[in-house]
């Protein structure tokens, strides 16, 4: 029987030590570590998000449990005082830098979105880490709650939310949203909350198209009007310019209007874009694509561990949320070794159990078929 490494180990094998060493270096303040390190500290919270651990207490319980298979991890167990240190007082920028590191290795893997466009494909929102206001009154936002706004720009070919950002809970989403830099050539889809006329004209500019839906109270102007496919539930197709007072004075380019009526539930939608070169019925499937995103913040809410949070600071906060999000790329880079068709979220509950076992990933996450053996029920009444 050949030999194998946990299953914990051989998700982390797509992060280099190497490099998350020399970001510990850059990302550190105070005096030199003793008790642990940086990577201890990952470990141990990377460990919470994928077996679901509930307190500081419990993580180090558990660690204490499986130290001789840590070694082999390069890390040890960690004390609860220590790692609730290490979580209030070292920046979380380490694992934002992290996160982008191992993006770039897991955007290598070969993509592609359910259209016929080979145009890489967006889906822009964002999510609100909901808080209690007692516990942390740093993050307070509106109406007597609190929360942490996650924005992502999730990419449609490989389901990876290539960009992300974390802001307070009040913070408009139009802020995070327009620091995205998308590649030209790109489609990004988002809701009416990132309606900013001034920023159509930027990624009309960029090379960048978008599709969003067109506000109700829009003032706008017939340019062109064109022929439609109402089999396809197209009820117009028009070239429009915005020419309200505020629409002109942001500069707002030409931009096509579609309506759409959904056949099944008798819906109308009216979407604008800048691309005038797909057809209309394909601007309405890359809007109800959007859902997509929906999918992944539902996903990693299920999932992670980021309703529960094991410190009160900040920056606690903060390094839990993004260590959260270096677990999704580390599962996501494991899908390979999956079933086709297995989600992130199937993945990470068969992990979940598996966490420390000695099985080969593949071996895990490609289950032999049950073999069903005709026998006696243990159990009859003779009649």
């Amino acid at each position: 029987m050949s030999h194998h490494n946990t299953a914990f180990h051989q998700l982390l094998k797509p992060l280099s030590r190497h490099e998350f060493e020399g970001l510990a270096q850059q990302h550190h303040t105070g005096q030199k570590l003793r008790s642990a390190s940086r990577w201890d500290q990952f470990v141990g919270m990377a460990m919470s998000q994928l077996s679901g651990r509930q307190s500081l207490r419990d993580i180090e319980s558990n660690l204490a449990t499986q130290q001789r298979k840590l070694y082999h991890l390069g890390a040890k167990p960690i004390a609860r005082s220590t790692l609730a240190r290490l979580n209030e007082n070292q920046p979380a920028d380490l694992y934002e830098a992290v996160f982008y590191k191992l993006l770039h290795r897991c955007k290598q893997q070969p993509s592609q979105h359910r259209f016929r466009f080979k145009n890489p494909l967006y889906s822009l929102d964002a999510s609100i880490i909901d808080l209690s206001l007692n516990l942390f009154p740093w993050a307070s936002c509106h109406q007597g709650k609190a929360g942490v706004k996650l924005s992502v720009g999730l990419n449609h070919g490989n389901m990876l939310p290539e960009f992300v950002a974390l802001s307070d809970g009040d913070e408009n989403d139009m802020v995070k949203g327009r620091q995205f830099k998308f590649p030209k050539g790109s489609i990004v889809v988002f809701d009416k909350g990132y309606v900013d006329y001034q920023w159509f004209g930027e990624l009309t500019n960029q090379g960048v198209s978008f599709v969003t839906r067109l506000r109700t109270k829009a003032i706008y102007k017939v340019l062109e009007r064109r022929p439609v496919i109402k089999e396809k539930g197209i009820t117009s197709d028009q070239v429009i310019q915005l020419n309200s007072a505020h629409a002109l004075k942001r500069g707002a380019p030409k931009l096509r209007r579609v309506g759409y009526r959904d056949r099944d539930s008798g819906q109308k939608y009216v979407f604008l874009t800048n691309n005038f070169s797909l057809s209309a019925s394909t601007i309405a499937a890359i809007y109800k694509g959007r859902w997509q995103v929906e999918l992944f913040f539902k996903a990693i809410k299920q999932n992670l561990k980021i309703k529960a949070f094991v410190g009160l600071s900040k920056n606690a906060i903060l390094t839990q949320l993004w260590i959260a999000m270096i677990t999704y790329l580390l599962v996501s880079f494991a899908r390979h070794c999956a079933k086709a068709g297995w989600t992130v979220q199937r993945i990470l509950r068969v992990l979940q159990l598996n966490l420390f076992e000695r099985r080969s990933l593949r071996e895990i996450l490609q289950p032999d078929p049950p073999r069903h053996k005709k026998c006696e029920p243990q159990m009859r009444f003779a009649l």
